[in-house]
């Protein structure tokens, strides 16, 4: 059985309002769902790794083959539940030590 590769990205959110975890993975979900359908998000292996409400910096994992996907998804939010937000990737990694050794 191959082993599944990962990808850590790192977000920095552009919001007034600092959004809960639920409301940033809910809002993440839903943009892949709507480009990719559900087949298409279920294959991203989407997982929220660490939220920084302070700094506003979110951490996600997603696999290798769907990263393309899922950073193609992130362009398209414009809101988490009301409020106006933008989401940039701030760097992306295999490890999460050099992930956040590049956001320091």
């Amino acid at each position: 059985m191959k082993r599944t590769k990962r990808r850590y990205l790192a977000l920095r959110l552009e919001v007034e309002d600092v959004p809960s975890e639920r409301e940033i993975m809910d809002a993440i979900w839903i943009s892949v769902t709507k480009l990719y359908g559900e087949v298409g998000a279920s294959l991203t292996g989407l997982a929220l790794m660490n939220f920084d409400a302070e700094r506003k910096i979110v951490v996600i994992r997603t696999s290798l083959e769907s990263l393309l996907t899922v950073r193609a998804s992130l362009a398209t939010i414009v809101n988490f539940a009301g409020r106006n937000v933008s989401v940039h990737v701030l760097a992306v990694s295999g490890t999460l030590r050099a992930l956040y050794k590049n956001i320091r």
